[in-house]
């Protein structure tokens, strides 16, 4: 039997409450009633449309805790996925994200549609669309050989707003 899917990650922060509002406020998520009483340097919190127990830890290490030099200066995770649903949460999470001034980028990566942001420890993660099965063709198949920039408008227009992507949500076309 193999792996089925990633369940949780947990990242160390310097502020548990600023990490936490960042989570709830910029993306939705929301406090799990988990932590030990009285413990109070932890957060579990679990993604708007989630099935996990939690779906983040959030341990709190202090505010003298230095940046990450993962990808810089040492070896380490660069960053999560999260997957959304619809075209229409994706444009909704850029916005978000970019009012609160954590949007760092968009990429099309061809069956997949992305936008990248940073929480307030600098940590980097991804929220993206992807292409369901019944829906990709030779060019989005094609494009996953090349990083382009995201025009969210013409993905819209092309596979609808409203549109449920994700692996295994459809049954792919014979080729």
């Amino acid at each position: 039997m193999g792996i089925h899917r990633l369940n949780h990650a947990v990242l160390y922060v310097r502020d548990i409450r600023r990490s936490v509002a960042f989570y709830q406020d910029v993306l939705g998520f929301r406090v799990i009633p988990m932590t030990p009483d009285g413990f109070g340097g932890a957060a579990f919190l679990q993604a708007p449309d989630s099935s996990n127990d939690h779906d983040l830890g959030l341990f709190e290490i202090g505010a003298a805790a230095g940046a990450s030099g993962a990808g810089r200066s040492t070896v380490g995770l660069y960053h999560l996925a999260w997957e959304v649903e619809t075209l229409a949460d994706l444009e909704n999470l850029m916005v978000a994200l970019a009012n609160a001034g954590a949007l760092v980028g968009s990429s099309d990566h061809g069956t997949t549609k992305s936008l990248y942001g940073r929480d307030p420890d600098g940590l980097e993660f991804e929220i993206a669309w992807i292409i369901p099965a019944d829906l990709l063709d030779d060019e989005a198949r094609a494009a996953r050989k090349s990083i382009r920039p995201l025009d969210l408008g013409r993905e819209k227009a092309r596979y609808g707003e409203h549109t449920r992507g994700g692996v295994g949500i459809s049954i792919p076309a014979a080729r």
